[in-house]
């Protein structure tokens, strides 16, 4: 999703003060946790708190929202960066800045049902994703020769 500057601050502002923020997703860079249409929930979150594979929604430089699995975080010169990642996607998300983080992922809905990244399903899946790579590829033929969007 792309949106401006100004749009950005509202979002940070309407999360900071409600406490949480809920979107529907779109593409399929988070096959099969997350999948077009889906409303996902994002909480407030500190940053020194996240942890590895907590689902981040961030703001990235060229004014696209986007939510992505925590991989790293890196220090450099005593900034903290997070390193994310689509689970389907090949590469690595440009590192960014704490500045940039708008919340964390609590809750998926599907149709009439809810999931959290903490059920027993989505951890599995978070552990097996960040574990082994190679799947995002497999995942990633799959979407180009299975879903149209």
């Amino acid at each position: 999703m792309l949106i401006d500057h100004s749009t950005y601050l509202l979002l940070k502002n309407t999360i900071k003060k409600d406490g949480w923020l809920e979107l529907p997703s779109f593409g399929n860079s988070m096959y099969p946790f997350i999948q077009q249409g889906n409303l996902c929930r994002f909480v407030h979150c500190q940053t020194t708190l996240l942890k590895k594979g907590d689902v981040i929604l961030f703001y990235t430089k060229t004014g696209q929202l986007i939510a992505h699995r925590l991989v790293s975080i890196k220090i450099v010169k005593n900034q903290r960066f997070f390193q994310l990642k689509g689970d389907t996607n090949l590469g690595f998300d440009p590192l960014i800045g704490e500045d940039q983080i708008l919340g964390k992922l609590v809750s998926v809905q599907k149709k009439h049902r809810i999931f959290t990244p903490e059920g027993c399903v989505a951890r599995f899946w978070g552990k097996v994703i960040l574990t082994f790579p190679a799947l995002s590829g497999i995942l990633r033929r799959y979407l180009n020769r299975n879903l149209q969007y």
